[in-house]
């Protein structure tokens, strides 16, 4: 079976990344997300498949840049431990050091814009665009800020 690596930060990017739940009995999955009271109950329903990283938030701009680095290291190490073919992520700021690890080491990276910008790209997507090997959207607004995105509709 392909391994498939599912990562996104908590809130509304994991709700949509869950979506795609269907999926996961079709590969060797796993998933990556922030460490928070919403997320623990994520290993009871998905065991042995879960993986955290630290929780953080631009709005805390004196500890972000070190949880940024951590949480890039873990990646790495996640990445490593993992070997996925595929990196699938409905984004934020948790998901773009792995998926540029995982560009380097040859995985395929799909990035599923959020369905809560319908006209202004996320700095998630702005980053991880140029090394998407499938870019998706699901406004088709967005196709003019995306161009070489393709329009997967909605995820819900």
């Amino acid at each position: 079976m392909k391994k498939v690596l599912f990562i996104s930060s908590t809130g509304g990017h994991l709700n949509e990344l869950l979506q795609l739940e269907p999926m996961f009995k079709k590969y060797d999955y796993h998933i990556i997300t922030e460490k928070d009271k919403s997320t623990l109950s994520l290993q009871k329903k998905f065991p042995g498949k879960v993986k955290y990283l630290i929780y953080g938030s631009r709005k805390h701009m004196i500890s972000y840049p070190f949880k940024l680095i951590a949480n890039s290291v873990k990646s790495l190490y996640y990445y490593l431990t993992i070997r996925p073919r595929y990196i699938i992520t409905t984004g934020t700021h948790t998901a773009v050091p792995i998926c540029y690890i995982g560009k380097i080491f040859g995985s395929k990276i799909i990035f599923i814009e959020t369905f809560a910008n319908r006209n202004s790209k996320t700095l998630s997507g702005r980053l991880v665009y140029p090394i998407a090997d499938l870019f998706l959207v699901q406004w088709e607004e967005m196709l003019k800020l995306y161009p070489k995105a393709k329009l997967g509709g909605w995820i819900y």
